[in-house]
């Protein structure tokens, strides 16, 4: 009688779990099915660019309409030094070719837009197809009711660590600063950069005489001057803080390749950019003679230029400029080769980048297992004026938004009341762009 009595219970019992289980199944198949009655697929409205300037740099957002009310995306299209080139390439000439089509066939819409001109692999239009691309990513996100990142297999980490920049070249200054960032608990920090893309004034008093009026730039000066601001910040700091600087490429290759080996036994996270694309086979050199480790590919553009590097393991991280290859489709492409030659992300991310842009570098972050580090500067307040949703830093961890589709909204009449302006944020009159810089003698080099 007891065991007829336990096995009605049991029979009782698992009646319920079967009822419970068979009642979350039906629901899960209601909610597919819904999905799949719901809308037909969105297509292609209109297709615009909002120009702003909200801080010194003029950035370029596209926005795509579909046929369905309130169904929309952005995509960051910003190509700060050559900024007025985006609109036309995007509404003359990626708009008539897209229209009408439908928002699913992301890979599809980036391929036709890339074979559609025949010359292809120039930053204009990589860049006006990064903004058509991220904004159909926006829109399938948002059509999901989820973030990017769920999109692509969803994150392999909470949040992605983050390098700080200390501009300067007088050590003294730089460590105090660097101090102030250790306490906002970055452990990776980038110094130097005090020459930016203009003259360097102490170098030009000690250059040679000098025979012409423009821009000086004393490599051998700065070259003394940068590794002695490493060292110093090395011997400055516990081995938890690593270092960074940004070479720019604007030494010449076999000073490259010396710099790289002096820092080889200081405490270097990475060295960005020691030579420029144009003499990408020099790396070779480097990976013979030292173990530093090397990032590059901010002015990359085409596959040509990231594919062997990755390939011959010839840098450490691989260091794109996301909308400049073309967007969140490709970018994610690079990282997956990336991963197995064992090269680490470190996407490129000044301030001359959109918080819709940078919430697709943080996407990228999350969902990539070969994340090494990702460059991070405060957004400007008139920024999140006209940008609502940016990614979030806490204790140096840019955080991606949960919202769905990228979790950014663009304020448009906010931004208009910040439009471009001539000099874009660089030398006056010379439209964004950055000039000449050029060595004693007068030959103009690469910055």
């Amino acid at each position: 009688m007891t065991m007829k009595r336990r096995d009605l219970l049991r029979s009782v019992a698992g009646a319920g779990l079967l009822g419970l289980t068979s009642a979350r199944e039906q629901r899960a198949q209601e909610a597919a099915g819904r999905a799949v009655r719901g809308l037909p697929t969105p297509k292609i409205k209109d297709i615009r660019v909002i120009e702003t300037q909200p801080g010194n740099a003029r950035l370029s957002v596209v926005k795509i309409l579909t046929d369905q009310d309130g169904l929309y995306g952005y995509g960051c299209a910003t190509f700060t030094q050559r900024a007025e080139l985006v609109k036309p390439a995007v509404e003359r000439y990626l708009k008539p070719l897209l229209l009408g089509k439908t928002t699913d066939r992301i890979e599809d819409i980036w391929q036709t837009a890339y074979f559609s001109s025949y010359w292809k692999n120039g930053p204009e239009l990589n860049n006006a197809i990064s903004g058509v691309d991220e904004a159909l990513w926006d829109i399938k996100g948002r059509q999901a009711g989820m973030p990017v990142y769920q999109l692509v297999g969803g994150k392999c980490r909470e949040a992605a660590e983050c390098f700080a920049s200390v501009r300067g070249s007088d050590p003294k200054a730089v460590i105090e600063a660097s101090k102030e960032v250790v306490k906002r608990g970055f452990r990776k920090i980038r110094v130097g950069g005090g020459d930016g893309g203009g003259a360097d004034a102490a170098a030009a008093a000690r250059s040679p005489k000098v025979l012409h009026d423009r821009p000086v730039y004393d490599r051998e000066s700065a070259y003394r001057r940068t590794l002695k601001l490493l060292e110093a910040c090395s011997v400055a700091f516990d081995a938890e803080i690593q270092w960074a600087t940004d070479m720019h490429e604007k030494y010449d290759t076999r000073q490259a390749v010396q710099f790289c080996k002096e820092v080889e036994k200081l405490n270097i996270f990475f060295i960005e950019d020691p030579l420029s694309p144009e003499d990408l086979a020099y790396f070779r050199q480097i990976r013979q003679q030292c173990t530093t480790p090397l990032a590059m590919g901010e002015l990359f553009n085409s596959p040509h230029e990231w594919q062997p590097l990755i390939q011959e393991r010839l840098i450490d991280y691989i260091r794109c400029h996301v909308s400049q290859v073309g967007g969140f489709t490709p970018a994610r492409k690079i990282a997956l080769l990336a991963e197995n030659y064992g090269v680490k992300t470190a996407w490129h991310a000044p301030g001359d980048l959109s918080p819709v842009g940078h919430m697709a570098n943080v996407t990228l972050d999350v969902v990539s297992y070969n994340f090494g580090i990702q460059e991070w500067g405060p957004f400007q307040p008139k920024v999140l004026e006209v940008f609502q949703g940016c990614a979030e830093m806490k204790d140096a961890y840019l955080w991606v938004s949960e919202k769905p589709g990228w979790g950014v909204e663009v304020d448009e009449k906010a931004a208009a009341k910040f439009p471009f302006t001539e000099g874009g944020g660089a030398r006056s009159g010379l439209n964004g762009g950055w000039g000449d810089l050029r060595l004693a003698d007068g030959t103009v080099i690469k910055q």
